[in-house]
């Protein structure tokens, strides 16, 4: 019996056999370039403690490097680590309408294993591109067309994590053997292990920072196991008892797991985030950049309505007290009122960068000040848009009378307006730069982007292994 996922593995195996396009490769770069990026700064947080302690006690298989530490580990260990780290700051990149964050599982997953494999970087590449795509049409798989939102997400279930699971494995499988059997059978067991809740989101914990993490060691595990001879059932993604139904119920729609595989790429959709903090604020950021410019400045505000897809009402406008004051950093990158505020008041990066969402920053009088004037709406348009871009509509009521109004509908960092090579440059520099001296960031840089001709990637990765300035000891 052959199901979905054996038609998944053929097309990675044929992948892994003849090699992406260079296009494909080039964007890929992309990704990992950026996702290095956000593992380097992730890397400067308590979370990073957190898991070396775990982790550590795991076992000392000298495989792969983790971001800044100078011992290497197990694979999976590794991927775990720095797939926590990739996601911990919430800068990672975001695939729409899906809501998924990718990379931040597949990535650190592929990267392991190459390291451990002494993989070639197109191979590497072409892994990680499968992988995501993969990781995206699950994703795709659980979601209503009709109610414009995430199945997985209605049901309260981190889809980033679950869906990450079987994409790593995927890749990390292709790394290792790149034969359709295994593929097949890590895709499968890694079902089994797919888990991650959002109730973090509404209540608090610092667990939704590990879950990329969790999905990354899932993945390396699912495809040594495979590699080992352990198998799953053909039928895992579409089965009575499987993926779907398990995650799902009566919702879902398996068939775009493979609809267009090879051929249309949901990748292409991958949105690589400017702004360190929740997506759906980025408009509002956008927005309040926009109103800087015009030369708006936070002294000279009345009043502020901001306008937002009703779905998003929930995670940055709700409860309105607590948005308006965020108790910590953390909290303030889910808070559009915040967000707002901090970016109108002049931010750094790209518009506003992780120092203006730590827990000192919360406390600036001036931009609690300006939070407490924006009252949050759902708008119309920007519902009828939602989730294929997460767009804002913004009115200010200035002290002078005069009133300005903004509308972003579109996400920068997106394929309609992505970064420039100089802008994600700079992105990388800034989240590389809390580790490393602007040497070691160059030179990992340029070894990242080299990663289409690369022939061993364990160079590459030995340079990630100790911070040299700034990170964590």
């Amino acid at each position: 019996m052959r199901g979905l996922v054996d038609d998944v593995a053929d097309f990675a195996a044929e992948a892994a056999r003849h090699g992406l396009p260079a296009r494909r490769r080039e964007a890929t770069t992309r990704a990992v370039l950026d996702t290095v990026g956000v593992m380097v700064l992730g890397s400067t947080q308590p979370i990073r403690h957190t898991v070396l302690a775990v982790t550590g006690q795991w076992g000392a298989l000298p495989e792969s490097t983790v971001i800044g530490h100078p011992e290497r580990m197990p694979g999976a260990s590794a991927a775990f680590v720095n797939g926590t780290l990739a996601h911990c700051m919430d800068f990672d990149d975001t695939h729409l309408p899906s809501v998924l964050h990718p990379s931040s599982s597949v990535v650190p997953a592929a990267l392991a294993v190459a390291e451990a494999a002494g993989t070639d970087g197109p191979r590497l590449l072409d892994a990680v591109a499968v992988g995501t795509e993969v990781c995206i049409r699950l994703g795709m798989a659980g979601y209503d067309e009709e109610r414009r939102n995430s199945v997985f997400f209605d049901r309260g279930q981190h889809a980033t994590s679950i869906c990450g699971a079987v994409g790593s494995a995927v890749a990390a499988a292709m790394v290792l053997s790149g034969d359709a059997a295994t593929i097949a059978a890590a895709g499968s067991i890694a079902a089994s292990m797919s888990s991650g809740l959002i109730e973090a989101n509404r209540t608090g914990g610092t667990v939704k920072r590990i879950q990329t993490g969790w999905a990354a060691h899932c993945g390396v595990t699912a495809a040594q196991l495979a590699v080992a001879g352990l198998t799953g059932p053909p039928t895992v993604l579409e089965g009575r008892f499987g993926f779907f139904r398990a995650f799902c119920g009566e919702r879902a729609w398996p068939q775009r797991v493979t609809d267009g595989l090879g051929d249309r790429w949901h990748a292409d959709q991958l949105h690589v985030k400017p702004y360190p903090c929740n997506h759906f604020t980025h408009t509002v950021i956008d927005a309040a950049l926009e109103l800087r410019r015009r030369g708006v400045r936070p002294a000279g505000v009345r009043a502020v309505e901001l306008g937002v897809a009703e779905p998003v009402l929930r995670t940055i406008a709700e409860p309105a007290a607590a948005k308006a004051a965020p108790a910590t950093g953390y909290a303030a990158a889910f808070s559009g009122p915040y967000a707002f505020a901090a970016a109108l008041a002049g931010g750094g990066g790209l518009g506003v960068h992780v120092q203006d969402f730590d827990d000192t920053a919360v406390r600036r009088a001036d931009v609690l000040e300006l939070a407490a004037k924006v009252r949050c709406h759902a708008d119309a348009e920007c519902t009828r848009i939602f989730p294929d871009q997460l767009p804002s509509r913004v009115t200010v009521h200035l002290a002078d009378g005069r009133t300005e109004r903004v509308s972003c509908l579109s996400n920068r960092g997106g394929p309609g307006r992505p970064l420039t090579d100089a802008e994600l440059d700079l992105k990388f520099s800034l989240n590389t730069g809390t580790g490393y001296d602007p040497a070691d960031t160059a030179a990992i840089g340029q070894e990242i982007r080299r990663l289409t001709t690369t022939p061993d990637v364990r160079p590459t990765m030995k340079l990630l292994r100790t911070h040299h300035c700034g990170g964590m000891p």
